[in-house]
């Protein structure tokens, strides 16, 4: 018989467990070779990606479902709809095949399923609310952190040694302090996934969503020493062995952010030669990020702090040296892929639930370690809160205490680390992953629907949903020179001082280095252009008061004459090109030298230019009665519009 190979490009074939290479079978000689066949069922070679697709497709679907009726939406919250969905999904597969399937697997929620919803959150994240509250982020997420895991390992192991938990639960001081680290860490999936329905105050939800976030490298540390420490035997365990655990919590977090910084500068400085490729870079914003993620979970860091300092740290470069279309297609993008991880995190956390076989149950256990971290997360955020207060210039209220220790929920991370245990190692395995799951259920579903009515019974300031006004930014950015002023002369160098260092450093190295030329110059010449206009045409306005009678009033107590304004049209297109060609400007705004010059820079200018004309500057007619006399005087009003 002869056999062809076929090589399928390194791609393996479903179920082929062999290293040969499949053939195709053309029979023996002497027969007659096989006929046509119209019809052929494949399944096998489209299994993987079809279900993916399916999975994505039925969580949409049931998204559209669920908002169709605003009463459902408003009361209960999407995750826990999905939940309950998975969990009639997860009936059905184990009533049909008999067993349970699609499992919410450690290894896709990590590589996978994890990484577009960070770098979603950390691009996006408003950076200067992050870094002002930086000091209340990092308090919570390591003390807090580390306070939540040894408080409860401990107490549920005094509680078994009280006799309160069952003898079967084989599990020592060592195996709960195992447990404790990875069931105190707050999720960031469940609480991007609550928070944002509730719609608390920008302080209040930056602290807890900071917080679950970088408590990574925290939970990746405690969680890797103890099972280090309970694979060894606590027998076996050196104080040499402590000390390393410690220092692994610097190497973890710091390595973490620090692959993530640098990331982020590959990524801005990439995106500055893209002018003639458009078309790549939204490409080169998710591969670097995601090559981020990928670099520090080879090395064992903390791949959540790496991906969110990447965002963090990339946005301001990326935003300004890539395309308006491009901004869109990463902000869709971006969107898109973390709504959809999060949406089938939650369908197979309830699927998941459906497998009896991997958990068992124990009263004691289960109903110790609800009561546990709730009871120290909430006695955690008081003490924590009680010295932040004696430094922050707004302090935290019991209101926000309350909330913040409410809103301490568990999820997706939690279970796909219990479920890495290894049973040999860990005999308690099954009674911890029942235990998870409940706290998981718990937290989303309960907390979730509860924390709502509570936000509103306690009458907790919301989150207002606008951009700042022009006059709120220059406000804020005047005030901030001012403290940073006033830190400078009493020789006192905190916060907004070094803020304001790292402003004048990334004005003048880093943007200069990373921006693409022509949007670093475009946005200081925007600043600039409007104070120059309003000095202007405040002096030109005195000078023709007191020279130009131009058809004007002439007041009758003082002898000056007022003009006529010109026209908003002959104002913009006047003021903006003269002032710029008197004031030594070097950028191009003749519009006659701009159609017969055509190299890069000028139509760089001739972009300013137009933007200047007929969006920025803009000025109206404003009338003012005087109080001693009937006529009626006009002045210009300088408008800016930011678009």
């Amino acid at each position: 018989m002869l056999r062809v190979a076929l090589p399928l490009l390194g791609l393996p074939l479903a179920g082929a467990g062999t290293t040969e290479e499949p053939t195709l079978e053309l029979g023996s000689p002497g027969e007659p070779p096989p006929g046509l066949a119209l019809f052929r069922w494949q399944w096998h070679e489209v299994e993987a990606p079809y279900l993916v697709a399916l999975w994505i497709l039925v969580a949409s679907l049931a998204k559209i479902v669920f908002h169709l009726s605003r009463k459902v939406t408003s009361l209960v919250p999407e995750s826990c709809l999905l939940i309950l969905l998975g969990l009639v999904l997860g009936g059905i597969v184990l009533a049909v095949a008999k067993k349970a399937e699609y499992q919410l697997e450690p290894g896709t929620f990590f590589l996978f399923l994890l990484p577009p919803i960070v770098l979603d959150s950390g691009y996006f994240m408003p950076s200067r609310l992050f870094f002002d509250n930086l000091g209340a982020i990092l308090t919570y997420a390591v003390v807090g952190t580390l306070w939540n895991a040894f408080t409860t390992g401990a107490a549920l192991w005094g509680l078994q040694q009280a006799g309160l938990v069952a003898p079967r639960v084989q599990a020592g001081l060592l195996d709960f302090l195992l447990f404790g680290s990875l069931i105190s860490a707050v999720d960031p999936v469940a609480v991007l996934a609550v928070f944002e329905e509730v719609h608390v105050n920008e302080t209040l939800f930056i602290i807890v969503f900071g917080e679950s976030l970088l408590n990574d490298a925290v939970t990746v540390v405690l969680y890797k020493v103890c099972n280090s420490f309970v694979e060894m035997g606590s027998a076996n365990v050196q104080a040499t062995d402590y000390l390393k655990g410690v220092a692994s919590l610097f190497v973890v977090s710091l390595g973490g952010a620090a692959v993530g910084l640098v990331f982020a500068f590959l990524l801005a400085l990439t995106t500055r030669f893209t002018k003639r490729v458009r078309i790549i870079e939204p490409l080169l914003v998710f591969l670097l990020a995601y090559a981020a993620y990928l670099t520090a979970e080879m090395a064992s860091l903390s791949a959540i702090l790496a991906v969110t300092m990447c965002g963090l740290g990339c946005k301001k470069y990326v935003e300004a040296n890539i395309s308006h279309k491009s901004r869109t297609a990463v902000k869709y993008t971006m969107k898109t892929l973390a709504s959809c991880a999060e949406t089938v995190i939650f369908m197979l956390l309830g699927i998941s639930a459906v497998d009896s076989s991997k958990w068992a149950w124990d009263s004691g256990l289960v109903l110790g370690t609800l009561f546990f971290i709730l009871f120290f997360r909430a006695l955690g955020v008081v003490l924590q809160t009680w010295v932040l207060n004696q430094f922050r210039l707004v302090p935290l209220d019991k209101i926000d205490q309350v909330v913040m220790s409410y809103g301490g929920l568990r999820g997706a991370v939690a279970f796909a680390l219990v479920i890495l245990l290894d049973r040999t190692k860990v005999p308690a395995k099954d009674y911890f992953v029942a235990t998870t799951i409940v706290v998981v259920f718990f937290t989303v579903i309960v907390q979730g629907l509860t924390i709502k009515p509570l936000v509103k019974w306690l009458k907790v300031k919301r989150s207002e949903h606008h951009k700042p006004t022009l006059n709120q930014e220059l406000h804020e950015h005047t005030f901030d020179h001012i403290l940073a002023a006033v830190e400078d002369v009493v020789g006192h160098h905190g916060y907004h001082y070094w803020r304001d260092r790292w402003e004048q450093f990334d004005k003048k190295y880093l943007s200069q280095l990373l921006m693409r030329r022509s949007a670093y110059r475009i946005r200081d010449q925007i600043w600039d252009v409007y104070y120059r206009l309003n000095i202007r045409d405040a002096i030109s306005f005195v000078d023709q008061v007191g020279r130009q009678p131009m058809g004007g009033h002439v007041l009758s107590s003082t002898g000056l004459t007022l003009p006529s304004m010109p026209s908003r049209n002959s104002v913009a297109e006047t003021s903006v090109t003269n002032l710029l060609r008197e004031s030594g400007s070097g950028a191009c705004l003749d519009l006659q030298v701009i159609d017969t010059v055509r190299s890069g820079r000028d139509r760089e200018d001739a972009v300013m230019h137009h933007l200047l004309c007929g969006g920025l500057y803009k000025p109206r007619r404003r009338p003012i009665i005087p109080s001693f006399g009937s006529h009626v005087c006009y002045q210009t009003s300088p408008q800016i519009h930011i678009t």
